[in-house]
């Protein structure tokens, strides 16, 4: 495993901003998506559950129905890729039931000997004080996996915006969500930046390391 250098990382956070304009001739070519792919399915989430799915929205009429309900943002249809975060709805015992089936495939362990896992999970998440606010809790996680998705993004050189400023239920309409068991919560096109962009060369504005971060 080669990992990167600190100058390398901080290389690509520095380059990284919020694209305002997306050059729409310029696709993310396959093997730089499948990557991002990649990284989407690996972001961490609590208790390892992954309470979401990525809809990947690249059909340009679909780009531009969502644009409608997305403050008529240029983003939304000049992107390569629309990356739409979504979460289950609902989160159950036969979610987390899905999910420790699939631990004990991939780790090669009876399913049996993980229910001390399951009882946990259910007390704390889903018969706790969770569970009266099960869909902020996911919506968290999928954050988790937004944030993972823009550092693999800048790694890669792709640009990326992640995005509140949208309608969920015209967007779980548009895509047709609530009939698979997810909604909508964040959305983060992706491409390259236009060469047009103001933006991208405007200096970062953030508060000193020390306003920030303390050290116990």
């Amino acid at each position: 495993m080669k990992f990167l250098t600190p100058s390398t990382l901080l290389d690509a956070l520095h380059w990284r901003y919020a694209t305002k304009q997306f050059d729409p001739s310029k696709k993310i070519p396959s093997p730089v998506w499948e990557a991002l792919e990649d990284a989407l399915v690996l972001s961490p989430s609590s208790y390892g559950l992954q309470p979401w799915r990525f809809f990947v929205v690249t059909d340009p009429e679909l780009k531009a129905a969502l644009r409608v309900h997305s403050w008529n943002q240029s983003q939304v249809t000049d992107c390569s890729h629309h990356v739409v975060f979504a979460v289950r709805r609902p989160i159950d015992v036969e979610f987390v039931d899905s999910h420790l089936a699939r631990t004990a495939e991939v780790r090669g362990v009876p399913v049996e000997s993980l229910n001390f896992y399951r009882d946990i999970v259910a007390a704390n998440l889903l018969e706790g004080a969770t569970s009266e606010r099960l869909h902020d809790w996911a919506a968290r996680q999928a954050y988790l996996a937004l944030g993972n998705f823009l550092t693999a993004a800048a790694l890669l050189g792709v640009d990326a915006c992640p995005m509140e400023g949208f309608d969920p239920a015209k967007y779980d309409e548009i895509l047709g969500l609530p009939e698979k068991g997810f909604h909508a919560v964040a959305a983060c096109p992706a491409g390259y930046r236009a060469e047009g962009d103001k933006y991208a060369g405007l200096p970062k504005i953030r508060f000193l390391k020390k306003d920030v971060l303390e050290t116990l």
